[in-house]
């Protein structure tokens, strides 16, 4: 069981460059791109979740549909620094990257989207 600073750990890994040896910048800066563009990723879906309940009021469930993309955007956003600093301590170290599930819950999460969106036009058209 994780005590409340083990928890505070695994969610903010301290800072990766602390350790290890100054890696080539240009896999660092990578890594930072794909931080970003997780960040990014966030800001898109937050925009998308509230657009939904917000332009499309009329349209019965959309709420659901809502949170859904509000909840997905929260994963993305809690989960990105994480795996950056997981990655930029690997790289320091001259290790394989930590394996993340973030690429299959986001996959799952947009299908789901789809889905729940199609469901609502059929539901609403009639």
């Amino acid at each position: 069981m994780i005590d409340a600073m083990g928890l505070r750990e695994y969610l903010f890994p301290p800072d990766p460059t602390a350790v290890g040896s100054t890696p080539d910048y240009r896999f660092s800066l990578a890594n930072e791109r794909t931080f970003l563009s997780w960040l990014r990723t966030s800001l898109a879906l937050v925009a998308g979740g509230l657009g939904a309940i917000v332009v499309l009021s009329d349209v019965a469930g959309v709420e659901i549909l809502g949170i859904v993309v509000l909840a997905l955007a929260f994963v993305a956003s809690a989960t990105a620094y994480r795996r950056w600093a997981l990655n930029e301590r690997a790289i320091r170290l001259d290790e394989p990257l930590p394996p993340s599930r973030l690429p299959r819950i986001m996959a799952l999460g947009v299908a789901l989207i789809g889905l729940v969106s199609v469901i609502l036009l059929i539901v609403d058209s009639r």
